[in-house]
């Protein structure tokens, strides 16, 4: 497994990083026929969206799948599909929303995951203090699901969730994340080193780019590193 860390010198210059890395992906991927990217949520989401928006991005031959989302209702400002169609531009009408409306979430799932290329050609990921990605955190069953591609996970702060599953991660030809803050230098420390207790480094894509901002890699084992290519 290949995890490349990219240092930036602070937030604005991350996001740059990671929407710069993600359209390039995407661009050499639909020389191929078609693209597929999955987003997370997160507060950088919409900033990130932003500047994948005025990217050259080939948008005609690109799929757009969700990473996550929370199951509330359509209006709620916590869900993730309203952030993605009102900031990313032209690459709102590729979205494929994730059917969290539906009241059997298990069947729900069960139907984006017949959506969802085996293998994804672009991930965004973020990871949170506690080590968790998408909606995979500590101690939830659904870390260990191999079988399955989304699932609906348990509740955590207060929403059940439904999520790509680490072998569904797993299987991306290319996974690009992104943190920033001093908050999320341990937890990128721990990602870095592989620790094995964080639901992050379950991500077993051999392909990762790591991009953060200096206070996320103040803990980092490569920090301050140069920018690979």
């Amino acid at each position: 497994m290949n995890r490349r860390l990219v240092v930036a010198d602070d937030v604005v210059g991350a996001v740059s990083e990671a929407a710069a890395r993600l359209a390039d992906a995407l661009e050499r991927a639909a020389r191929r026929g078609r693209a597929s990217l999955a987003l997370s949520g997160g507060h950088l989401a919409a900033a990130l969206c932003e500047r994948l928006a005025v990217a050259p991005i080939p948008w005609a031959r690109t799929d757009v799948f969700q990473v996550d989302e929370r199951v509330v209702p359509a209006w709620h400002p916590a869900r993730t599909a309203t952030v993605l169609r009102t900031h990313l531009g032209p690459g709102a009408d590729r979205l494929r929303p994730m059917p969290v409306d539906d009241p059997d979430l298990e069947a729900a799932a069960a139907r984006y995951a017949a959506e969802l290329p085996f293998h994804l050609d672009v991930v965004h990921l973020g990871i949170g203090g506690d080590g968790h990605t998408a909606s995979l955190f500590p101690d939830d069953p659904v870390l260990d699901v191999r079988d399955r591609a989304v699932v609906p996970t348990g509740v955590y702060r207060g929403h059940r969730r439904v999520t790509l599953t680490a072998a569904a991660l797993g299987r991306a030809r290319l996974v690009v994340w992104l943190a920033v803050g001093g908050d999320k230098a341990e937890a990128v420390a721990g990602l870095l080193a592989g620790d094995p207790r964080l639901p992050a480094a379950r991500v077993a894509t051999p392909n990762q780019i790591l991009v953060v901002d200096r206070a996320a890699a103040s803990r980092g084992p490569l920090s301050p590193a140069r920018r690979p290519r």
